[in-house]
């Protein structure tokens, strides 16, 4: 808790971070602005998954066109900076030798870096969400929402499903987030790493695009991405998320243990 604290503190007095986070924050309040405008267009785009063309009428459903773009690329180019500049960054500085020269576990030092990415992501989730409902709220108002299976819930019901789909795409941002670390750990610039997981990131996106690779898509993360739209639907098909909730899971383990690996066995000198 100590290391991790301390990162804490770094983490909230770099202005890289604010930079980091209202960018999130513009994507909510420009979707709005968007949809605002457009309100009167019936010919308006229904965006990816009919998410977006729900939150044209219901401000409750903001958050989830936000994140419905974000996904696709900004929040996953944003989890690789993070991700990669934990290590990679202090290893330009010079920082991370004096980490490593003291009697802390090596293990702790790298639990430590990629909490405090992860909590990153989250404050960011949670400015993304509170910003989105809120410009939501005062431009077309908070009501019970229609799903995109036409039924219409609750808005207690409908808040708590948009909930459930941030903490969704949270699980596999960090999919992203744990790659950029490791491939921190192999390189001491944090710009590398983060073009490096970004570019893996694409590639998947590119493979699970075409139907030749089909037999790909069930074992790359890339592919269950979208899955917490089916938490829009009534019943909520729940095979498709619990797949890719164990999807991500494995990747995660997988991409610490292998960078742990490396990690333990990073000379002080490089």
């Amino acid at each position: 808790m100590r290391l991790l604290r301390r990162e804490l503190t770094k983490l909230i007095h770099q202005k890289r971070s604010y930079v980091g986070w209202g960018g999130l924050l513009a994507v909510p309040l420009l979707v709005t602005l968007a949809l605002y405008l457009n309100r009167n267009n019936v010919h308006h785009d229904n965006g990816p998954g009919g998410v977006v063309s729900l939150a044209l009428h219901n401000g409750l459903l903001m958050p989830v066109a936000a994140i419905t773009l974000l996904s696709a690329f900004l929040l996953p180019l944003l989890a690789s900076m993070v991700g990669s500049y934990q290590l990679a960054g202090e290893a330009e500085t010079g920082t991370i030798k004096t980490w490593l020269m003291h009697s802390i576990s090596r293990g702790g030092v790298l639990a430590s870096k990629w909490g405090i990415a992860v909590i990153y992501v989250i404050v960011g989730l949670v400015l993304v969400f509170l910003g989105g409902l809120a410009a939501g709220a005062l431009a077309f108002g908070l009501h019970a929402p229609a799903l995109l299976s036409g039924q219409t819930v609750s808005v207690s019901h409908g808040l708590g499903l948009s909930l459930l789909s941030y903490l969704y795409v949270l699980a596999g941002i960090i999919c992203v987030l744990s790659l950029a670390l490791l491939f921190a750990t192999l390189t001491n610039s944090s710009l590398t790493a983060a073009i490096g997981a970004l570019v893996v990131f694409i590639v998947m996106n590119i493979l699970g695009a075409f139907s030749y690779f089909d037999f790909l898509k069930p074992y790359l993360f890339t592919s269950h991405l979208d899955a917490w739209q089916n938490l829009l639907s009534q019943p909520i098909v729940w095979h498709p998320i619990v797949t890719g909730l164990i999807t991500f899971a494995v990747y995660v383990v997988g991409f610490m243990a292998v960078a742990w690996y490396l990690f333990r066995r990073k000379d002080i000198l490089v």
